[in-house]
């Protein structure tokens, strides 16, 4: 069940659920918009390839403001630190907004019950002319739902408690052995 604003409001009126900070306004009828953080990473250029088993080096950038390249892409984090009970799940969807601007926003979509930390944003720019972006304006927007109760193995993992963007960790995954 997707929840809707009055339930959302409580949730945060009683510290069950955190987003920090947050203004009344932005809150939706069944949304929570998150705002764009003053972080942001690029890949750095390699003349090899690039590796699921290996980490990439990121160039950061810290600022007000952003241009993200034509056809270029861009990890950056959300303004908020959120804090889902083990009960709630959250999807992660860019604003209709700022998807017509050609500036698609993706965090791989889900947030798994338990987590907690500001959300790193996947930001590919469409357009054949750079986008500048900047920190402080609504970028996206998270739906919460409620689980059918608490989870049994709430989200522990390797991007927990991250404060700002954080690069693919990837490498750490265990499912197959490294190069």
């Amino acid at each position: 069940m997707i929840l809707p604003d009055r339930k959302i409001k409580e949730l945060l009126a009683n510290g069950e659920l955190r987003v920090e900070p947050i203004e009344p306004v932005q809150i939706g009828p069944a949304s929570v918009d998150l705002r764009l953080g003053t972080t942001f990473l690029t890949p750095r250029a390699t003349q090899g390839m690039y590796s699921m088993s290996e980490p990439i080096e990121y160039e950061k950038v810290e600022g007000e403001f952003f241009v993200v390249p034509a056809h270029g892409f861009v990890l950056a984090t959300t303004h908020e630190f959120i804090a889902l009970p083990d009960y709630l799940t959250a999807f992660v969807e860019g604003r209709s907004s700022i998807g017509r601007l050609g500036l698609f926003i993706q965090n791989a979509g889900w947030v798994d019950p338990g987590f907690e930390g500001a959300i790193t944003l996947e930001l590919f720019n469409a357009n054949s002319a750079p986008m500048r972006i900047q920190a402080g304006r609504r970028i996206c927007q998270l739906v919460i739902a409620a689980a059918d109760g608490p989870v049994e193995n709430p989200y522990r993992g390797k991007y927990q408690g991250q404060r700002e963007t954080t690069g693919s960790r990837a490498y750490l995954d265990i499912e197959v052995p490294r190069d």
